[in-house]
């Protein structure tokens, strides 16, 4: 396996040598300020904050005593690489329902000293409703929970920084019916004569040796020094195809092709972009002789700090912000520092698609002062949205991470911004275990021939028209309809409108709860779920709207449709 090797390659060896000729004289800084007047934080130094939450769903076969009790133990996992230094970090979490109107329940909350270290919290839960002293108290009611993490450091300060979470866990004494959901088949692809499709499952975000990945297992204690690891995109893509996936996006930090996390005022550009270059072409190298699997390059464009990260899948070109002490640009293409506006309207031109990583629900991806402010030339060029993802610095090849961090609320205040986007679930590897840290994947519908070997157009066209799926299970397959048409779909509407839900599970798993949302593109209003079945019928009210499904399993991994947007006429 990749983390057992320690020898680089001769050919990977060469251009690492080549791009890190400017790093060797030390000529970087990283002097940028933020408004309080301390340093700028380096990249992957922010907050993070993760609740362990067993769904613990009780099979049917399994009545047992043990079930009486439903009790089960949460864990906070607190984290806060920033230099080292502690922070003091007031987290809280919440357990609410039966139901998404269900009330509060129970309440933990705490403050700890966090730095990179981190810490934990452990949280047993006996499987009551409440926790006061008396003696008999209730047990919880049969029904799907919300577990809610709230974490918020140095509150009050210009530094301030919040983290929200949310989770479902199952109680089920009695042995409930699981919900009907009908079979995913592939003949309900086939709608009104279309195509063929394949789904494709890919992890469309991570890291290598050009940015700040690419650490073996065994070395792997987060983000590396830019280009200092030994594993590049073509042991990525080596790695990810041995483990089952069928396409993998190696996004490199587009700032950091000069060598450092800084600015590299020593460095040269020519080796910048040349790196930039030497990755595309070993990606299409890749694909060529591997037939059967897809390996992209891209980049990751922007900082997290007073930014947003943001994947730029197609671009044959680097862009970047960054000069040299003589002047000179570090990239082929200007864009400035975190002017998403105007990256946006570059995008559009250009014909580049996008994903929102790891979104925020405040203070990223600002446009006119708005988080993931809308505009449309971002509607055109943006077309996913991470829903979910794994630890980025797992050192986990076993498909078994537990750090793992939910988005659904940053990518429903897209959609209610108006941006059209889908839900995407990726690993974001900065060790070398590319697409082994849990099950999770990016399933893309892609029109083509299941003998014909897939293209980077057929996956891109796909994902411009949000034919996909975010499932934390490799092994699901959803498809949600509205009257027919894909999710992805934009259309015009008269009349009744029918929601359809299909899945299945080639390793067995059941659905435990589904649940069908609904919200309004560009009324900034909230998200609500307005059925728990599979299929429902309604007449929307006339105007735009947008619906999507979300399917729990029965061990608690979640599939998430692409929503389909629906104009309502009267």
């Amino acid at each position: 396996m990749l983390g057992q090797l320690r020898q680089v390659p001769p050919r990977v060896a060469r251009t690492l040598a080549c791009a890190c000729v400017g790093a060797l004289l030390i000529g970087w800084s990283n002097s940028a300020a933020a408004q309080d007047g301390s340093p700028e934080p380096r990249e992957h130094s922010e907050l993070d904050a993760t609740v362990v939450a067993p769904f613990h769903v009780a099979r049917g076969e399994r009545v047992t005593q043990a079930r009486s009790s439903q009790s089960r133990t949460f864990i906070v996992r607190l984290s806060y690489p920033d230099a080292g230094r502690p922070h003091a970090v007031r987290w809280t979490l919440t357990l609410s329902g039966p139901g998404p109107q269900g009330a509060m329940l129970r309440r933990w909350s705490g403050t700890e000293q966090v730095g990179a270290g981190g810490r934990n919290i452990t949280l047993p839960w006996d499987g009551r409703a409440d926790a006061d002293a008396r003696e008999r108290r209730m047990l919880a009611p049969d029904g799907l929970y919300q577990l809610r993490l709230l974490a918020v450091a140095d509150q009050g300060t210009p530094r301030e920084a919040a983290v929200e979470q949310v989770w479902p866990i199952a109680v089920n004494r009695a042995g409930a019916a699981l919900p009907q959901v009908p079979a995913f088949h592939a003949g309900l692809l086939r709608l009104d004569g279309a195509p063929d499709y394949r789904i494709v499952y890919a992890n469309l975000h991570s890291q290598t040796r050009h940015s700040d990945g690419g650490a073996a297992l065994d070395a792997c204690h987060g983000a590396q020094e830019p280009q200092t690891a030994p594993f590049g995109p073509i042991d990525a893509y080596k790695y990810a195809q041995d483990h089952g996936l069928d396409a993998l996006l190696t996004s490199e930090h587009n700032h950091m092709y000069d060598g450092s996390d800084g600015t590299n005022t020593a460095a040269v550009p020519a080796e910048a972009k040349a790196l930039y270059h030497t990755g595309l072409a070993e990606a299409a190298a890749y694909t060529a002789a591997h037939p059967g699997f897809l390996a992209l390059y891209g980049m990751e464009w922007g900082v997290i700090n007073k930014g947003g990260h943001l994947n730029i899948v197609n671009s044959e070109q680097l862009l970047g912000w960054e000069r040299n002490a003589g002047g000179e640009l570090l990239a082929e293409v200007e864009t400035p520092k975190s002017d998403y506006a105007a990256l946006y309207a570059l995008m559009r031109e250009r014909g580049w698609i996008g994903q929102f990583n790891h979104p925020a629900y405040a203070g990223q991806f600002l446009v006119n002062g708005q988080p993931l402010g809308y505009t449309q030339d971002g509607d055109a060029a943006m077309v996913l949205c991470e829903v979910m993802n794994t630890s980025a610095f797992s050192t986990n090849d076993e498909e078994t991470e537990t750090r793992r961090s939910n988005y659904e609320a940053a990518c429903n205040r897209a959609l209610t911004a108006g941006y059209h986007v889908a839900f995407s679930s990726n690993q974001d590897n900065h060790c070398a275990n590319w697409g082994a840290a849990y099950g999770n994947r990016t399933a893309v519908l892609v029109i083509a021939d299941a003998n014909t070997p897939l293209s980077r157009e057929q996956l891109f066209d796909a994902l411009r028209a949000r034919r996909v799926f975010a499932t934390m299970d490799k092994h699901a397959q959803l498809l949600f309809t509205a009257n027919g048409k894909l999710m992805g779909e934009r259309f015009d509407n008269h009349g009744p409108l029918q929601l359809s839900t299909s899945f299945s599970n080639s390793a067995g798993r059941q659905a435990a709860a589904v649940a069908i949302f609904h919200g309004v593109p560009g009324g900034n209003g909230s998200v609500t779920p307005i059925s728990d079945q599979a299929e429902t019928t309604l007449t929307p009210a006339p105007g735009p709207h947008f619906y999507y499904a979300r399917l729990t399993q029965d061990d608690g991994n979640i599939v998430w449709s692409a929503p389909v947007w629906v104009n309502q006429l009267p």
